[in-house]
């Protein structure tokens, strides 16, 4: 048997209502399982829970559904519900959103969740329903989807995004001038279009009726199946996107994330002679005299960075310290770890929560797992255990 587990949490302003012609507007969000590609971050907290840009990969969404008038978020999770629940009652404030917690007792795929959910999917209003998968970050275009998804009348709307090398994933053929869905097909070998799946949905109710209670891929087999009755639309998706459920696209996605900030919120990124393009940097994080900075780099609260550091493509997570001298590029670093002076961490270096690199170290692509102390230089990538 499935179960529930649910947790509420209510913002009193109503000026949501008032921002929108919308009633009740919900959205789920497929949290999914165990986050393997990103460990070993992952060993300290649920992928959604993981930071990017400075907060939780799954507060950018919630705030973007928020900012849109969605009343309501369903996070449809099988992995540690317990730590989310946490994580979503200490930002109770934060969210002035209502948020309910649909936990899987075992995988349901892509589609399953939305029947396990279905009760908190489903009120009287009938209006249409976002859903998102959690590895996906973008400039969460939901006005100009609801636009879209009412003047075409069908019964479920998806965003497409185009990429440069189509055989890697599903194409998505459709009409150009109506956005009609005609088929899939999955990694063709020869080109039939350069747009994929991105991952955001806005379905109408009766979407729910076609999903039973059971392991089911929305992409495989519910989509199919309503495009085959041409009720499928799909929406190019303006600006960035990025599936950041493995390092070297959480990489790539910052620099995109970043990018998105200068053209958008210029205000948010770091300036000064130490920092190079473009750089967030937490108010309270400290960084030192002589420091180069950049580019695309994200400098998470409380960190400390002393003098003469090279920071360029990486992520620093709350409370890190980088000693003097010391050069991180392309790298991921894990919450409350420490680079020592002069150490060289470089090449998809990922560390764990509680990583201490010591002095004049290299890591050449190590992936460190969690509490460890790195006393001999990683020349190769490997995972250290």
């Amino acid at each position: 048997m499935q179960s529930d587990q649910i947790l509420s949490f209510s913002d009193s302003n109503s000026f949501l209502l008032l921002q929108s012609n919308l009633v009740n507007m919900k959205a789920l969000i497929l949290v999914g399982g165990f986050g393997t590609r990103l460990r070993p971050l992952t060993l300290s907290v649920p992928k959604p829970l993981v930071d990017f840009g400075n907060k939780p990969m799954i507060l950018h969404q919630i705030e973007a559904l928020k900012a849109i008038g969605v009343t309501e978020v369903v996070l449809a999770i099988n992995y540690q519900p317990e730590v989310m629940l946490n994580f979503l009652k200490d930002f109770e404030t934060k969210l002035g959103i209502k948020i309910s917690c649909s936990q899987e007792t075992e995988p349901l795929g892509t589609a399953g969740p939305l029947a396990l959910a279905r009760d908190k999917l489903l009120d009287d209003s009938g209006e249409p329903f976002f859903v998102l998968n959690s590895d996906v970050i973008s400039e969460y275009p939901l006005k100009q989807m609801i636009a879209f998804h009412k003047s075409h009348g069908g019964e479920a709307s998806i965003m497409v995004t185009k990429v440069d090398e189509p055989s890697k994933y599903g194409v998505v053929v459709m009409e150009e001038s109506t956005g009609l869905v005609e088929k899939f097909v999955e990694k063709p070998k020869v080109f039939v279009g350069n747009k994929i799946n991105a991952g955001i949905y806005l379905l109408n109710p009766s979407v729910l009726d076609r999903i039973q209670l059971k392991p089911t891929s929305i992409e495989k087999e519910t989509f199919p199946k309503i495009a085959s009755e041409k009720l499928l639309y799909a929406m190019v998706l303006p600006g960035f996107w990025m599936d950041i459920g493995q390092p070297k696209d959480y990489i790539t996605g910052l620099r995109l994330y970043l990018d998105s900030l200068r053209k958008n919120t210029p205000g948010k990124l770091a300036f000064g002679p130490h920092i190079v393009g473009n750089v967030l940097v937490h108010e309270s994080a400290k960084i030192g005299d002589g420091c180069l900075i950049g580019p695309d780099v994200a400098i998470g609260p409380g960190c400390v960075v002393e003098s003469g550091v090279r920071l360029s493509r990486c992520t620093v997570m709350r409370g890190v310290r980088i000693k003097k001298h010391a050069c991180i590029s392309s790298s991921i670093i894990g919450w409350h770890s420490t680079v020592g002076q002069w150490a060289r961490v470089e090449n998809m270096t990922i560390l764990g929560e509680d990583v201490h690199v010591c002095d004049e170290v290299y890591s050449n692509g190590g992936v460190v797992l969690p509490h460890k102390e790195i006393k001999v230089s990683i020349l190769k990538p490997e995972i250290v255990m």
